[in-house]
């Protein structure tokens, strides 16, 4: 899953940055309203972790900005310890959760499952298909009740093909959400990533659709 931190407070950024790369989330990070605007735009993220204090344009401009533009990505707004109106502003503009700072990463990250769950209509952390068990929040998968080891973008991929059960992924989205805006895309890397999956989880966890891309079957 891809996440764009947008926040001036370049320490907390770096501290948001390395808590959500732990929590295997690809991220990128924008230090002001304008580039935060542009890149929530124009690229594909599964959730945004929005600040409203920004220099250039305010965080609640980017927000309508985008919810105009009909960008529906979940977004948690930051504001201040005492900013009721701040959170009122936010949600009325469409935040879909606000946290106040200072905060612990540990419920950032928690909140941010949870807005990336609802977003795709699961109810629980754990996804189940068939011998198969993901539990989204923890990162631990197990096989016929059986622990599977796996690199982080490893579990990204499969974590991103389970939270679209069912349906064909195209390699082109899988890259987009894998990998940063700044990482060399290569796409060929998608299907070493895919065989390793294969070799751990059984020949036929992850269909390959010609022309099309991947798809997981649904439970």
């Amino acid at each position: 899953m891809r996440i764009l931190v947008v926040e001036d407070n370049d320490a907390l950024a770096g501290q948001l940055e390395a808590a959500l790369t732990e929590a295997h989330f690809t991220t990128d990070r924008a230090g002001d309203g304008e580039e935060g605007h542009h890149l929530g735009d124009t690229e594909p993220y599964d959730a945004v972790v929005l600040d409203l204090g920004l220099p250039l344009l305010d965080g609640l401009s980017v927000l309508k900005r985008w919810r105009e533009a009909g960008r529906t990505m979940p977004v948690l707004v930051l504001t201040a310890r005492d900013g009721w109106t701040e959170k009122v502003a936010g949600l009325n503009a469409g935040a879909d959760d606000y946290l106040a700072k200072p905060f612990a990463m540990g419920e950032l990250i928690a909140r941010l499952h949870a807005l990336i769950r609802r977003a795709h209509g699961l109810a629980r952390p754990e996804i189940v298909l068939g011998r198969l068990r993901i539990d989204t929040a923890s990162a631990r998968v197990t096989l016929d009740d059986q622990p599977v080891r796996l690199t982080a973008l490893e579990f990204r991929l499969l974590s991103f093909l389970a939270h679209h059960a069912g349906a064909v992924v195209s390699k082109t989205e899988l890259t987009e959400h894998l990998y940063g805006q700044d990482f060399d895309r290569d796409s060929n890397t998608l299907e070493v990533i895919v065989g390793r999956l294969r070799r751990k989880l059984g020949e036929g966890t992850i269909e390959t659709v010609r022309g099309r891309g991947y798809r997981i079957a649904g439970d």
